[in-house]
């Protein structure tokens, strides 16, 4: 897996205007941030800043007007984040978080039969 940096809680919001929609001006993204936080203009173009710095948004400078894009896919991200997450809390026992999130989780009928094929098709290793 690639070495994705961490991401804040507020890195993602600004993530997933880019990955919804991209490439993206500054302004642009503010706008589309407005409409769902409280977020000044100054703090959303901290966050872009931060994550270019970080090398998880890239910048399009050849315009008048920068354009911003991301650097790795929702999914690449997600994974690092559920990894990170993983070995954080539960000590990388994926196990561990399964059986906690099953037992306090209300499942349905569906969700018992997916989660069942789920595990029936996954390859056991050896």
């Amino acid at each position: 897996m690639k070495n994705i940096p961490n991401i804040s809680e507020s890195e993602w919001e600004v993530m997933n205007i880019l990955w919804n929609k991209s490439p993206l001006t500054a302004n642009e993204v503010i706008a589309s941030l407005q409409q769902t936080t409280d977020w000044k203009p100054k703090t959303i173009r901290t966050l872009l800043d931060r994550l270019v710095h970080k090398n998880v948004v890239g910048v399009n400078r050849n315009q008048k007007v920068y354009t911003f894009y991301p650097l790795y896919s929702q999914d690449e991200c997600q994974r690092a984040e559920t990894e990170s997450f993983v070995k954080r809390i539960y000590g990388g026992a994926v196990k561990s978080m399964l059986v906690q999130f099953i037992e306090e989780e209300s499942l349905s009928d569906d969700d018992i039969k997916e989660l069942r094929k789920i595990l029936d098709e996954k390859p056991k290793e050896k």
